[in-house]
């Protein structure tokens, strides 16, 4: 499901104007995509403001609060409107009053009511004809049964990936659980998907009212923590252990990337913390060119020696001028 705007905020459902304000200015410059370099946050900063211009409107905060997700199907003016139904219902029943209004599942139908008190009747009285236009469906008068018909809400769930499964893509079986128990779909995750990037399945969302579609469901992919690959974006970083003579002569090394395993050329006189960057080995990118794969050097040298290698870093030392802790 969408985030709660609260949540997104960080504030309470009874937060003051000056407390939402207060929330969005302090998550708004950490998020700024001038200030934040994740790759997520210029949508997460998106988010944020979707958020705020909701719960800073009164009126808007107001039908996200009594409707959620659905609060943009329903007029600015539907107080107005459900009060003119209430006082056309009331008729004469002076002592009844308005007193606020549900839904109500009916045979697949959301059916609109509102309630009075005792001496006002005590039945529901039915609002279908008052509400049903701002759904799309037939349900003003002369509507087929009087029915709403409410089109589902879209929805999303969270798809965790490995590296590897978001670099080759392919057919993934995933299981949701929800209020109405376990569903399991076929996903087709394409290769080289990124974090953050969601993944739509049409329909599979929440369900319609009548005959209004079903919404979409939105898999958000969230790239798991690998031990040995790091993502920016579509490229790729790793580290490369080189001996210490690869390091000083140079050489041509197998490194590691999602796809397999590639070559990559040790410049002679390399240290640890140089990269190196391999075009086009990193994220797949269907739109664009692929992403680079990035492998940083780090000098390695033996947990133990034997007495010829002893011997050698022996000589080497006597021999050698070289001094890396002087100016260079």
């Amino acid at each position: 499901m969408a985030r709660d705007y609260y949540e997104v905020l960080g504030v309470s459902r009874g937060a003051s104007q000056d407390e939402i304000q207060q929330a969005f200015r302090t998550r708004a410059r950490r998020l700024h995509p001038d200030v934040n370099k994740d790759p997520n946050a210029e949508e997460r900063f998106k988010e944020l403001n979707d958020a705020y211009s909701v719960l800073s409107d009164p009126k808007a905060r107001a039908r996200y609060d009594r409707f959620g997700e659905d609060f943009r199907k329903i007029p600015e003016d539907w107080e107005e409107r459900v009060a003119a139904g209430a006082g056309a219902g009331a008729g004469a029943g002076a002592g009844g009053g308005f007193r606020g209004w549900t839904t109500a599942g009916e045979g697949g139908r959301v059916r609109f009511t509102r309630g009075f008190g005792e001496d006002a009747g005590g039945g529901g009285v039915d609002f279908e004809d008052l509400f049903g236009s701002f759904f799309g469906g037939g349900a003003g008068p002369g509507g087929a049964g009087g029915r709403v018909d409410i089109p589902g809400a879209d929805q999303e769930a969270e798809l965790p990936l490995t590296v590897e499964d978001a670099f080759h893509g392919g057919r993934r079986t995933v299981t949701l659980a929800g209020p109405s128990g376990q569903r399991t779909f076929e996903v087709d995750v394409p290769a080289g998907v990124v974090d953050g990037q969601r993944i739509r399945l049409a329909g599979q969302g929440g369900r319609g009212t009548g005959d209004a579609p079903a919404g979409d469901l939105y898999l958000r992919v969230r790239i798991q923590p690998h031990p040995r690959f790091r993502l920016e974006g579509r490229n790729i970083h790793v580290t490369l252990p080189v001996a210490p003579w690869e390091a000083a002569l140079g050489a041509t090394v197998p490194v590691p990337t999602p796809g397999g395993t590639a070559k990559v050329t040790v410049p002679p006189g390399s240290s640890s913390g140089r990269r190196l960057r391999l075009r086009g080995e990193g994220m797949p990118n269907p739109r664009g060119p692929d992403g680079d794969l990035f492998a940083e050097i780090r000098v390695m040298v033996p947990p133990s020696l034997s007495d010829r290698e002893r011997e050698l870093f022996e000589e080497l030392g006597r021999t050698s001028s070289f001094d890396p802790r002087s100016e260079r």
